[in-house]
């Protein structure tokens, strides 16, 4: 059974902090991750059209596009580097755009970290589920 989205991504970052205030050990791919996106959103600022998009990606679809869910292969290089099939892109409906906006959620895997860009991957910010 897997958590409910907010509950996993809250749970990952809680387990990265507990590490780093008793001396733990944290991997390179979890420092760099923690280190290399642009910036940070709380949820709760997130527009709706992106929370929509974070609960049909837990709940695994049906998307309303049918390029949502392909691997991203962040060609821009603005987020941690990871192997092909890491990261998968889904768009944030735009209201009142004609086509799919420039709006995108991309989930990595491994951490299941979450990105949002409302500028087409010119930038991104972590999402963060505890505030």
């Amino acid at each position: 059974m897997r958590l409910p989205h907010r509950a996993t991504r809250i749970g990952a970052a809680a387990a990265l902090l507990s590490a780093l205030l008793v001396g733990g050990t944290v991997s390179a791919t979890t420092a760099d991750a923690a280190s290399a996106y642009v910036g940070s959103i709380c949820y709760s600022n997130l527009p709706s059209q992106a929370h929509d998009t974070l609960d049909l990606i837990d709940q695994g679809g049906p998307f309303p596009y049918r390029q949502d869910g392909v691997v991203f292969t962040n060609r821009e290089d603005v987020l941690p580097s990871q192997s092909y099939g890491y990261y998968h892109e889904y768009t944030v409906v735009t209201p009142g755009s004609p086509t799919r906006g420039a709006r995108r959620i991309v989930t990595g895997e491994e951490s299941q970290e979450d990105y949002y860009t409302s500028d087409h991957y010119a930038t991104f910010d972590l999402i963060d589920f505890g505030c």
